[in-house]
């Protein structure tokens, strides 16, 4: 039996936010589109989810801790009663000859409306895209009803009838005897695979399964302020439901491009900003660049080299609230390789006044130095 903790590296006491975390972590390890023709990484996908579906559902999961795979045949719903327990109750009660079984209620199971599953999809977006929103028109492969036998699976309606070895119902009982008594077990009927039906004409098109594979196109609406990793859900746009039931739903994974000027973490955008040596000595309005237009700034006189500022409001977008995060730049003071005739008179005049040798600068090679004075002693 499969162990869907495992299978997502999570402890069985693990709360939902970790499963879901652990989730969204395999699934884009292992996404088809990140995998292409790795058949193993496919099944992986699959695995991890069918775990995840089980283990984020209360009622799946507790069905799955107290009974194992089990506990979820026969279309469990959760919170439906009995639901996908009475094939275990049915059991139960034959093996000690009770005779009362809830089974033959629950036979009709198959025709019950079942979701369709889930897809997934992947979206790189440049790093502007990801701070502004965006609009994307994605194409998506997913299973739909087949167009020409209208999901029935024939090539007409009259080659299809009821299996005549389970009666329709998909299940076989198979009996057997043990120390206990009678032991009835419930089988997938061997001649119509459990769908209940045999049809001698099969649909040429979907070869009787009553769904094709096509292409869709879909309008995505990203919202300003989305980063790596978040994950967007359409719902509806999955694979085609089980006799009727609903379309499963549509997962955009986000893949977000560095940008080569700003760094963000979170809503804050980061970066170097270089100044001359003049505006870090005398201080001085320099322009520095946001995502959207120049900004004024007022660097006091003395600044250092690597002294980080902040301007408000100038960051990236919260995607639930009106607001922004902040900007932060970190001064790089630019000195120049060549000067001119001019310069270099300008600055030897600053040295011979005095330049080199101020209180402060004097305090600070004095300090400098001390610290070294033991090893030329």
């Amino acid at each position: 039996m499969r162990d869907f903790y495992e299978i997502l590296g999570v402890a069985r006491e693990a709360t939902q936010e970790e499963i879901k975390k652990s989730y969204k972590k395999l699934a884009k390890k292992y996404h088809p589109d990140l995998n292409a023709g790795d058949s193993e990484a496919e099944d992986k996908f699959k695995e991890v989810n069918a775990a995840y579906e089980v283990l984020s559902d209360d009622n799946k999961r507790q069905a799955y801790d107290m009974y194992g795979e089990d506990g979820l045949n026969g279309g469990f719903q959760g919170g439906s009663g009995f639901g996908g327990f009475g094939d275990i109750f049915g059991d139960i009660f034959d093996i000690f000859g009770g005779g009362f079984s809830n089974r033959d209620s629950y036979e009709g199971n198959k025709n019950i409306p079942r979701k369709g599953e889930d897809i997934t999809h992947q979206i790189t977006l440049e790093f502007r895209e990801a701070i502004f929103g965006v609009e994307k028109t994605i194409t998506i492969r997913r299973l739909e009803e087949c167009k020409k036998c209208h999901g029935h699976g024939t090539e007409d309606e009259s080659s299809k009838h009821t299996c005549e070895r389970c009666n329709g119902t998909g299940q076989m009982k198979v009996q057997s005897n043990s120390p206990f008594g009678r032991v009835v077990r419930v089988v997938t009927c061997d001649k119509c695979h459990g769908s209940g039906e045999i049809i001698e004409k099969p649909c040429k098109k979907c070869h009787g399964s009553g769904k094709e594979t096509v292409n869709k196109k879909i309008n995505v609406k990203i919202p300003a302020g989305v980063d790596n990793n978040i994950v967007i859900p359409i719902t509806g746009e999955g694979n085609v439901g089980e006799n009727g039931g609903p379309n499963g739903d549509l997962y955009i994974y986000l893949n977000v491009k560095e940008d080569s000027v700003f760094e963000r973490s979170g809503n804050d955008l980061y970066l170097e900003m270089p100044i001359s040596y003049v505006d870090a000595t005398l201080g001085g309005k320099i322009k520095v660049p946001t995502l959207t237009k120049l900004v004024d700034y007022d660097i006091p006189k003395g600044t250092q080299g690597g002294t980080t500022f902040k301007i408000k409001n100038e960051g990236v977008p919260y995607i639930r609230k009106d607001a922004k995060g902040d900007l932060y730049f970190k001064v790089d003071i630019i000195i120049p390789k060549k000067v001119t005739d001019k310069q270099r008179n300008l600055l030897e005049e600053l040295r011979d006044n005095g330049g080199n040798g101020n209180e402060e600068i004097k305090k600070e090679r004095k300090g400098f130095f001390e610290k070294f004075k033991e090893l030329f002693e």
